[in-house]
């Protein structure tokens, strides 16, 4: 079955980075756009970024382009998100998603999410 299991989070001082992976099994993970999510405490979940299947398309939200990356790893079956300047209000659960096409248009499949908090 599907698996998608994210780590990478915690605790980190506004300025500092982090970066998050998802490691993904149960499916042909390079045949299939990725995206991570977020959603804080009261908040609407929000896409912050997205790749298609070859890593050679991405995009991101306005409120993190410049600061954030994703790429993928499809010989290891991995996504990741680099956070650089964290500012307090990225704090949220983080989410990889799995997309149902090698863009990513719809997402059928969720990990369980990690914890991201950014605070002094």
């Amino acid at each position: 079955q599907v698996q998608l299991v994210e780590s990478g989070g915690g605790l980190v001082q506004p300025g500092g980075s982090l970066r998050l992976s998802c490691a993904a099994s149960g499916f042909a993970f390079s045949s299939y756009a990725m995206s991570w999510y977020r959603q804080a405490p009261g908040k609407e979940r929000e896409r912050v970024a997205a790749i298609t299947n070859t890593g050679g398309i991405t995009n991101y939200a306005d409120s993190v382009k410049g600061r954030f990356t994703i790429s993928r790893d499809n010989a290891k079956n991995t996504l990741y998100l680099q956070m650089n300047s964290l500012k307090p209000e990225d704090t949220a659960v983080y989410y990889c998603a799995k997309s149902n096409a090698t863009i990513p248009i719809g997402h059928d499949y969720w990990g369980q999410g990690t914890q991201v908090t950014v605070s002094s």
